[in-house]
């Protein structure tokens, strides 16, 4: 499809590539990546990333719903790929076919399913979620984990393949909650009648700085992309991560307004003496929330403000100098030795860089 208008992301899969091969190093040689590509892959285009990833050496990709893993399904990704939340129980029948693993914390859904799959073609493969102290989803104690044995055992077309928990803390400075929830987590493992092949509990922050709770496979997610799951990870990072996403637009209309002139809605910005204004045709239905006003934007290597608030379709900038139309305007990203982040872009508006990620609206073109 053609694109005619200017605003456009950025990704960089050999990027992507690359933080895959390095954590491989990082990692002990027999645990393997599980490519973390739910939420679109993190706002990069998941069918993308998931190829991307898999040709890196990932050994699957995961996702959070059953209708992101049926997408890479019909898009050729033919790799494992695991929902890691609960999925209804109808799905059950539809991933034993396409291969999809499911993940389950509860007997009564997997009893359900076991009547669904009894007929499949290939047996539905199940990764159990232990709550190790997340307090999100996951059987929580040895009871529960041995109903669902039980279920398994007691089945002939389900298999189980993985079980997993999360970490809640692992990008904080202090380590005592992680080792605790490892720990709880790894005696509940030792429950199973026989340790299922694919133990997985750490994600991007735990793979990065703790390679001993490594275990199987880790679940590589933000960092996937280049970004450090916190503030703290970045300033531990055992390797460079390499930044996937660039959001550029360029100058859409330039011009010279005299002092005392009120820009946007509401008049929120008044010129202080003659200044050059530029108009980028990026707004908030784009990602660029209107918390970001006075964020700076990068033209010509220069930091310029936005100024006035921001439209739904388009910003305005204030210029130090006429600029013409057509200037490449970068927004996150790099021009010269100036960069702008996501991160950058987090702290102005009190979150974190995962929701600035996922937050890129769909109209803006994904570049290759």
């Amino acid at each position: 499809m053609e694109n005619y208008r200017p605003t456009k992301a950025s990704v960089n899969l050999q990027a992507i590539q690359e933080n895959i091969e390095n954590l491989k190093r990082y990692l002990p040689r027999q645990t393997s990546v599980i490519a973390v590509v739910k939420a679109d892959g993190y706002g990069h285009g998941e069918v993308e990333v998931a190829r991307a990833a898999i040709a890196a050496g990932a050994r699957m990709v995961s996702v959070a719903t059953p209708d992101e893993a049926l997408h890479l399904r019909d898009s050729g990704i033919t790799a494992d790929i695991l929902v890691m939340g609960l999925s209804p129980v109808g799905f059950a029948e539809r991933a034993a076919t396409l291969g999809i693993h499911v993940a389950v914390s509860d007997a009564g859904w997997l009893r359900q399913a076991a009547n669904l799959v009894k007929e499949a073609d290939r047996p539905l493969r199940v990764h159990v979620k232990i709550d190790s102290g997340m307090g999100r989803i996951g059987l929580r104690d040895e009871t529960a984990l041995q109903d669902i044995v039980e279920v398994i055992e007691g089945s002939n077309n389900i298999r189980l393949v993985g079980a997993f928990t999360h970490f809640a803390c692992a990008d904080e400075e202090d380590s005592c909650e992680t080792e605790e929830q490892f720990n709880r987590f790894m005696e509940l493992v030792a429950e199973f009648p026989q340790r299922p092949p694919l133990v997985h509990a750490s994600n991007s922050a735990a793979a990065l700085l703790y390679p001993q709770y490594a275990l199987d496979a880790v679940r590589f997610g933000i960092s996937l992309y280049g970004i450090a799951p916190s503030s703290y990870v970045g300033t531990k990072l055992p390797f460079d991560l390499k930044k996937a996403f660039t959001l550029e637009t360029e100058l859409a209309y330039v011009k010279k307004l005299g002092k005392g002139e009120r820009i946007s809605y509401g008049g929120t910005y008044e010129t202080k003496r003659d200044e050059w204004i530029g108009t980028l045709p990026i707004g908030y239905a784009d990602g660029l929330k209107r918390g970001l006003r006075d964020q700076d934007v990068l033209i010509g290597g220069e930091r310029m403000p936005i100024v006035g608030t921001i439209c739904m379709d388009q910003c305005m900038v204030k210029l130090p100098r006429e600029f013409a139309a057509g200037e490449k305007v970068t927004l996150i990203g790099r021009q010269g030795d100036k960069e702008i982040t996501m991160e950058e872009w987090a702290d102005r508006l009190g979150t974190i860089p995962y929701e600035v990620a996922v937050t890129i609206g769909k109209r803006v073109p994904r570049i290759y």
